[in-house]
Formats: C-alpha cells, structure tokens, sequence
C-alpha cells in the first residue's frame, strides 16, 4: 500500500516513521504530508504532538478526530514549497487536502507556515501572506 501522504513509498517506509519517532522531520514538508497522514488515520496525539505549542488547539483534539473519522480522504496535493529545508528555520507548505463529505468531494486549500525548534519542525498555522 502507498502513504496516504501520495508519496510513491509505503506508510511503514515513509510517514508511519514520522508517526513513531513523534514527528522529527528533516523539512517542513515531510511534517506536513505526515500530518495529513495523521487526519486520515484519525491520530489525534499526532497532530497535537506537532502543532507548534504557542498555537495546539488541545480543547479542539476531540472534535478534529471525530471529523477526521466522519470523511473519506482522498489526496493530498502539494503545490508549493518555500524555505523548509534542513537549514531553514522557517518554511511554507501550499496543498490542497480533498475529501468526500456529505456527498460530495470538498477541498481545503491551505498555504501552511511551519517552525523549526531545538531541530524538530512545528506547524505553527495558516501562513500570513
């Protein structure tokens, strides 16, 4: 089976290694496409785990798992990348995350800003433009 994330490996070799070792990515991406992993295996530690702390929405942890559960994940699409590298301390990730809800395929469309502290990369929220 390939990831979730839409990379050409399997989960175990690709963003189920991320999942185990409590999100230490190499770049800002890697981290993103192991967070969608983390929605569509409903994995509510994980994505709290790496939502940078100035920003975790802990009350929310139930209700995201919850509708994490109540769709059908699709794709993931990247669409661009800035910054987010091992030498970077900043970086954005743009994607589109589809799914199917109530009928019909939906989209979230998302320009990400991630952080990387004491070298484990965060994700801090919506990017300002």
């Amino acid at each position: 089976m390939t990831c979730y994330c839409g990379n050409n490996k399997s989960y175990n070799a690709c963003c189920e290694v991320f999942h185990l070792n409590n999100g230490k990515t190499e770049a800002a991406e890697q981290l993103m496409r192991s967070r969608y992993s983390a929605f569509v295996m409903a994995n509510g530690d994980y994505l709290m785990k790496t939502h940078h702390s100035t920003t975790r929405p802990i009350s929310e942890k139930k209700a995201i798992v919850k509708w994490s559960r109540s769709v059908n994940w699709i794709k993931l699409e990247i669409l661009e990348t800035t910054e987010g590298l091992i030498e970077n301390q900043h970086g954005t990730v743009t994607f589109n995350a589809y799914f199917y809800e109530n009928g019909s395929v939906k989209v979230i469309h998302e320009k990400s800003a991630f952080i990387k502290e004491n070298e484990t990369w965060y994700y801090l929220g919506f990017a300002k433009n």
